[in-house]
């Protein structure tokens, strides 16, 4: 023990902790602060995919890995000092989901507690850890699936899924007909979703393998997309495919008319504005947008950047600002702000974050939006509304009840007919059990996040 040349930390080890602890302590999001940490400590390559790995995979499948600490340690883990339950988070992760070493696992993350704790927390770590390598990890997933009291928690607990997740995700699947594709999608969210571009019409160049639906996506051939985008000027950006099409199903919804005024109404950050804003200047129309936080307005002017169009972005109240202009715009897009469970690919601790409660809070904003995005219409324009969740209360209920409010003021169109024709080749659409017109995109279906969208156009 005197030897601590294997106490030396690997670099891409400290990083992921690092994050990983960041997202516990300051609720930081990983998608955001681990690309700082990777730059920071100036990792690249194999390191910088190691860390990343690390990271994600550690926060997707944090309930099932607690799960085993529970049984490992015989405690539970809500009772284990937070920087040492990160760390054996990070040692289980890599002694069940990955190819490292065993003893590189166990004494890194020893390590990592110790220099955490002391020397007290090394000794826990290590017993852990130890205990959870003596066995291979198909029997550690049958003992936390001998815990589940119902069928649900099981699941939860194989999956790595909260149970209000799961019985979302399988009443929305439900609404199609597909329930049996519940396990596919629970599988997907834990796997590391591609990267995809998108070229800005009419301005960007695709450089690599097109994408199978979007006319504007593909995908790199290998390597970090940052080059590309630093050199297209922001012309060619990330954007998952889903997110491309939701945009193009207004955009592209029917012929525009000379002198349209459109406005994206929830812009932050800024993805979609930027596309519709190069679809607005190739065909004669006008954009305003409007993002209610200040340093995500930034961020939407940014994103503008690289579309010669002047843009007027407003920072208000979605609800407010649509109400002052009423009758004002043909298409207007509604991407509200949403728990975010279609993008759990992506944002793996937004899982353990939200709960049922914050679906009610966000459905008052969500049908407000839509309620005030009709009153800006023209006569016989159209709003799409778009959220990165599938789950129906933010969806087809939101749909819903505001043409339930609005009666004969609008009508809802079929955006599954609009998402065909947009796309490059055929999708997979079925129509909701309910007749309703809207249109759901999913990960394990379409290799997109989950996104929902309805186009209702004012009749009046």
């Amino acid at each position: 023990m005197s030897d601590r040349s294997w106490r030396q930390v690997q670099p891409a080890r400290r990083v992921a902790y690092g994050v990983l602890r960041a997202v516990q302590d300051s609720d930081a999001y990983a998608n955001l602060l681990l690309p700082r940490e990777l730059e920071r400590a100036g990792l690249s390559g194999g390191d910088a995919a190691l860390a990343t790995e690390l990271t994600y995979g550690t926060l997707r499948r944090l309930g099932t890995y607690d799960a085993v600490i529970r049984l490992a340690a015989d405690r539970d883990p809500a009772t284990i000092d937070p920087p040492v339950l990160d760390a054996l988070r990070l040692g289980v992760h890599q002694l069940m989901s990955t190819r490292v070493a065993s003893h590189a696992a166990v004494n890194e993350s020893v390590e990592l507690a110790r220099e955490a704790s002391g020397s007290g927390a090394a000794g826990f770590a290590n017993a852990v850890l130890r205990r959870v390598s003596s066995d291979n990890p198909g029997d550690w997933l049958t003992r936390v699936a001998d815990t589940a009291r119902s069928d649900d928690e099981r699941i939860g607990l194989e999956s790595s899924h909260p149970v209000w997740i799961v019985r979302a995700f399988r009443r929305a699947l439900a609404a199609e007909g597909r329930v049996d594709e519940l396990d596919d999608l629970l599988d997907a969210d834990n796997v590391s979703p591609r990267v995809t571009m998108a070229a800005l019409p009419g301005l960007g160049e695709t450089d690599g393998t097109r994408t199978p639906y979007s006319p504007v996506g593909f995908r790199l051939r290998a390597g970090d997309p940052e080059p590309l985008v630093r050199a297209s000027g922001g012309t060619v950006r990330v954007q998952d495919e889903g997110s491309q099409l939701v945009a193009l199903a207004l955009s592209r919804l029917t012929t525009v008319g000379e002198g349209e005024r459109w406005l994206d109404l929830c812009a932050g950050p800024g993805g979609k504005t930027a596309l519709l804003a190069a679809e607005a200047l190739a065909h004669g129309a006008t954009l305003d947008a409007n993002e209610l936080v200040p340093a995500r307005a930034g961020l939407v002017r940014k994103a503008l950047a690289a579309v010669p169009l002047e843009v007027t972005v407003f920072e208000q109240d979605g609800r407010e600002l649509a109400s002052e202009h009423p009758g004002t715009y043909d298409r207007i897009l509604v991407d509200a702000p949403c728990t975010g469970l279609g993008a759990l690919r992506r944002r793996p601790e937004a899982r353990w974050r939200k709960q049922p409660s914050d679906v009610a809070e966000l459905a008052q904003v969500q049908a407000g939006l839509l309620r005030a995005a009709v009153t800006a219409l023209k006569p016989g324009g159209t709003v799409a509304y778009v959220t990165c969740s599938p789950h129906l209360a933010e969806t087809a209920g939101i749909v819903a009840q505001v043409r339930e409010e609005l009666g004969d003021e609008v009508e809802e169109l079929d955006a599954r007919a609009v998402l065909r024709r947009v796309s490059r080749g055929a999708i997979d659409l079925p129509a909701p059990l309910s007749g309703a017109g809207h249109a759901q995109l999913w990960p394990h279906r379409h290799g997109t996040d989950a996104m929902f969208l309805a186009l209702l156009r004012k009749t009046r």
